[in-house]
Parts: C-alpha cells; sequence; structure tokens
C-alpha cells in the first residue's frame, strides 16, 4: 500500500548497549534504491497510567528528570519489564509502586509512539477508577511526590506549558475529552 516510502535494512550496528538504551546505527535502502544510515534508539517500550479520584481529582507525580534538567509533573509510568510483559500489568505495578494506590478498573486509552525520528519507544496509556489508597513504594532510585489536582487544572496545566510530558499532556487531554463526552 505504501511501499513507495518502505526503507529497507541492509546492515545494523550496535553502537551502545546500556541497561535501558540500545542505540544502533543501521544502513537502509530507500525507495529510490540509494542507502542512507539510520541511528535509532531501541526502548522496551512503556506503560503510564492516570489515576482518577471520585471526586475528579486525577493524581500526577513530581519528579526531577535529570536528561531535561526539571521537575515534571507526570502521570505514572514506567519501563516493561521483559519484551512480553503485558502493558496493563506494567501499569498496574506503576500506579502501585509510586502512588501506593490499586485500582478497580483500568482502561486504555491509546497507545502513542514517543519519538518516532529516532526512537522505537512506544507507550500504552491508561486511566485507573476505583482507586484503593496504599502505601508508595518507589525504587531505590525514584524520589517522587504524589499530587492531586482536578482535571480541568491538569488540562489547563497541560495547555499552557506547565505540564511539557508528552505522554502526560495526550492523557490529561484524552481523559478530558472522554469525561466531556459523557
Amino acid at each position: 500500500m505504501y511501499e513507495d516510502l518502505i526503507e529497507k535494512k541492509v546492515s545494523s550496528e550496535a553502537i551502545f548497549d546500556g541497561v535501558l538504551l540500545h542505540v544502533k546505527r543501521d544502513t537502509v535502502e530507500l525507495p529510490n534504491g540509494k542507502e542512507a544510515t539510520r541511528e535509532w534508539i531501541k526502548h522496551p517500550g512503556a506503560s503510564s497510567v492516570i489515576p482518577i479520584l471520585p471526586d475528579g481529582r486525577v493524581i500526577l507525580v513530581r519528579q526531577y528528570r535529570y536528561p531535561i534538567g526539571e521537575v515534571t509533573l507526570e502521570v505514572p509510568a514506567g519501563k516493561l519489564d521483559a519484551p512480553d510483559e503485558d502493558p496493563l500489568v506494567c501499569a498496574e505495578r506503576e500506579l502501585s509502586e509510586e502512588t501506593g494506590y490499586t485500582a478497580a478498573r483500568i482502561t486504555k486509552l491509546t497507545t502513542i509512539a514517543t519519538t518516532v525520528g529516532f526512537s522505537n519507544e512506544k507507550i500504552h496509556l491508561y486511566a485507573a477508577e476505583g482507586l484503593t489508597a496504599g502505601k508508595q513504594h518507589t525504587d531505590e532510585d525514584e524520589f517522587i511526590n504524589v499530587v492531586k489536582v482536578p482535571l480541568e487544572e491538569a488540562v489547563a496545566m497541560a495547555r499552557d506549558g506547565r505540564i511539557v510530558d508528552a505522554k502526560s499532556v495526550i492523557s490529561i487531554l484524552m481523559l478530558a475529552q472522554q469525561k466531556a463526552a459523557k
């Protein structure tokens, strides 16, 4: 259907193999028969979840993000622990670890490709309802504050740039759109 756009891998070279990320340099054959180089990051994938309290507030997490040098406000999220891990199981785990909450119902919002120009990362976005509070149990290297925000305020924060994380912006706006449609 789109054969005139498809690039074919000729060769692949591992440039860097880290704990989380693996950098590749591939040679590809372009649709016109010429060759080009594609450098990209192989990522295991991730899940995120936007928890919704009965009063309409959503639970976000505040944490420092080293790559951008900023403290961000985000939906809870984390990487898949194995290539075959069910993204829903990952979302449930991250909800519990980062916020201490468990959910009676988790529904899929969508799946997004985060940075298609240089990474294969996909994040599965979920919404969680029927929450039960528990004890936050973050990873040893995670320092996270739990923040409860009215959905309308979260929407305003996504629109005015106070929330810059893409998965969070998409989750917040999709949830608000779903709520408005009901």
